[in-house]
């Protein structure tokens, strides 16, 4: 029988981003046990591998909630690994309309193909609504600061896998010094990355 006290949040998290956190905390105060399900999508080549995401997740969840918060990964359909997990209850933040419409449908999807899983939807917050860890891969590409958007340990990590020296620009001082990628673009908007789906497969 499934446990209402255990809530499955799942996404590729790569990397997870502060407004994340801020929904993974929120389900900590509606259930005993949540479970962060990195979702492992052959079709796309992420930044950091499951393990260094593993990881960055449970350094960005700090030591008082390590007991009520496992971190795992899955393939295949969410609902298969939701029954495995002994769960019935998915959580996803949502940001804007566009999010809306697509989870809406997701949502309904999964419940047709397992019989009594549900989605609770928490809104993100003012603070956190536009970002998404594409829009940050993509910021912090071409030179941006993605300072205060996730955990300093991510920036740091993502500063490196980029392959660019990150100690000026992470203390908001850039040496025009230090080469990085995409330093002819400095100063143009971030081109728009959309949303990365992977529908049923990944949620």
């Amino acid at each position: 029988m499934a446990d209402p006290r255990i809530a499955i949040y799942p996404g590729s998290f790569d990397p997870i981003t502060n407004g994340h956190i801020d929904i993974m905390l929120r389900a900590l105060t509606m259930f005993d046990k949540v479970i962060v399900a990195i979702a492992q999508n052959v079709r796309k080549a992420p930044l950091f591998t499951v393990a260094e995401r593993r990881q960055q997740i449970l350094d960005a969840v700090g030591s008082p909630n390590r007991t009520r918060v496992e971190i795992d990964a899955f393939e295949g359909l969410l609902v298969d690994y939701v029954h495995k997990r002994g769960a019935r209850i998915v959580v996803r933040g949502l940001r804007a309309l566009a999010d809306f419409e697509y989870e809406f449908q997701l949502a309904h999807m999964n419940r047709r193909l397992g019989k009594g899983i549900d989605t609770i939807f928490l809104m993100t917050s003012e603070k956190d609504f536009y970002v998404s860890s594409s829009l940050v891969k993509e910021v912090a590409q071409f030179g941006g600061k993605v300072t205060g958007l996730v955990p300093t340990s991510v920036e740091a990590a993502l500063y490196d896998r980029l392959g660019r020296k990150n100690e000026d620009r992470v203390s908001g001082h850039e040496n025009p010094a230090v080469p990085h990628v995409g330093r002819k673009r400095q100063g143009q908007q971030a081109q728009s990355p959309g949303r990365g789906r992977d529908r049923v497969r990944r949620r």
